[in-house]
């Protein structure tokens, strides 16, 4: 079974806000956010305005301690701001993007949680309709993950080197299932809380094609939707930076293949070798919240 592939233009937010009303269901928007500044404030401005709409409940900005006032900006632009080394503490430092996220949904409510890049540039409202439309409108989904151009210095589809480099060959060869998913490193993602609850999060920038194999493992493909966001504008790494991202992407994807007994060691090597060159280049990975809950 395909994925469901919408367009954003499917959602409007009246359609969202009269389906919420009608169906009682809670929506929480979550931005992950270090140094942020320059963009947090008219991202939450939009979704002040989606939130006056009904579209959405809660806006939360989790940030990393950000020495540029992104705390700030966000907190005068109409969000709640939460500190992400005050999330969780008792599992010590917080480890990037993806613990930050883990840390979140312990304290996020609704039942349907959305997740948005806090350093998109030219923000539209589009972003967060068309992740949480299909999770509202459209029955049997549980999973939303964005699509779109990323134009790099101004021409073409240039950005996204790792996603189309790294990520994609490596889920067709390994998870064939999910090479329909065109972006599976995108930030931009929805889903409901209590599926969330029963992943495991990787705490670094393996995050995202982590949840996209482990939400795939959990409910199916038919329960995953995608969803073209048109074009997304943010800054881009420079190509030195990108080699580590890989290399963190490919060993996550490679944890997964282990833990399913496909990865058999390398001629001459050892499971235990094999195992520490995994180790080494995965990020940590924080257990599913429902775990703790049960603990």
């Amino acid at each position: 079974m395909p994925a469901r592939t919408f367009h954003h233009s499917a959602f409007s937010a009246e359609r969202i806000a009269a389906q919420r009303a009608q169906r009682g269901i809670g929506v929480d928007v979550c931005l992950p956010a270090r140094e942020c500044a320059a963009t947090v404030g008219e991202i939450v401005t939009v979704l002040s305005a989606l939130r006056e709409a009904g579209a959405i409940d809660r806006i939360v900005v989790v940030d990393a301690a950000s020495p540029d006032a992104t705390a700030a900006v966000a907190e005068r632009a109409g969000a709640e701001v939460w500190q992400e080394a005050e999330l969780l503490p008792s599992f010590g430092p917080v480890l990037g993007k993806g613990d930050a996220m883990w840390r979140a949904c312990s304290r996020l409510e609704g039942e349907l949680v959305c997740f948005l890049d806090a350093d998109s540039e030219r923000f539209s409202a589009d972003f967060a309709t068309g992740l949480i439309g299909p999770l509202v409108c459209e029955p049997g989904v549980s999973f939303v993950k964005a699509f779109y151009r990323r134009p790099l210095d101004g021409a073409g589809e240039g950005g996204g080197r790792v996603n189309h480099l790294t990520a994609r060959p490596a889920l067709a060869l390994l998870y064939p299932q999910l090479a329909q998913i065109r972006q599976p490193l995108a930030g931009e993602v929805a889903a409901r809380r209590e599926l969330l609850a029963q992943l495991p999060f990787a705490t670094g920038y393996g995050v995202e094609v982590a949840m996209l194999i482990d939400v795939w493992r959990a409910v199916g493909l038919g329960a995953i939707a995608q969803v073209d966001l048109d074009e997304h504008h943010n800054r881009h790494q420079p190509l030195a930076a990108l080699a580590p991202m890989a290399l963190t992407v490919l060993a996550t994807i490679a944890r997964r293949v282990e833990q399913e007994g496909r990865l058999a060691p390398a001629s001459g090597a050892s499971e235990d070798e094999r195992g520490d060159a995994i180790a080494q280049h995965a990020p940590v990975e924080r257990p599913p919240l429902a775990s703790l809950t049960v603990a």
